[in-house]
């Protein structure tokens, strides 16, 4: 059974909130969703490696952040709530220089106040790059009177 708030999902439908973001500096693309799961890859070079040429922690922190948030954002009625990451940790496994990292997102809990998130990251040869757990906020959005 799908987690999908709109179970009519598609890739298409999100792409564009990463328009004049982190994200798009960095081109992560959403690159496959399933009935609980969203994928998505980002290239490792000048701009998410750290100065001993390997994937910055910190880029993998950030996509980490990103997809776990587009994911709750799909999970949602968009139009009564928000979601805001409010935790995210992460133990990085393995270097890698060079090519594409792919994060799969997952839940773990899904409840009315929060979300968790499980984030893998692995390179193009399938090892594990770094375990990622985030925490994301649920609010009810305020209506102005």
């Amino acid at each position: 059974m799908s987690i999908w708030f709109n179970k009519d999902i598609v890739l298409d439908s999100f792409q564009s909130l990463g328009k004049n973001t982190m994200s798009e500096l960095l081109e992560m693309k959403f690159i496959e969703i399933g009935e609980n799961f969203l994928k998505a890859s980002m290239p490792v070079d000048w701009r998410t490696r750290q100065p001993y040429g390997v994937l910055h922690g910190g880029a993998s922190l950030a996509l980490a952040e990103t997809i776990g948030s587009v994911a709750s954002a799909q999970v949602i009625d968009a139009e009564k709530f928000i979601c805001f990451g409010m935790e995210i940790n992460a133990n990085h496994i393995r270097s890698v220089k060079n090519g594409l990292v792919i994060a799969t997102c997952t839940p773990v809990h899904l409840g009315k106040s929060t979300h968790v998130w499980d984030i893998r990251i692995h390179d193009e040869k399938e090892r594990l790059i770094c375990i990622s757990r985030l925490t994301v906020a649920i609010l009810e959005k305020r209506v102005d009177v």
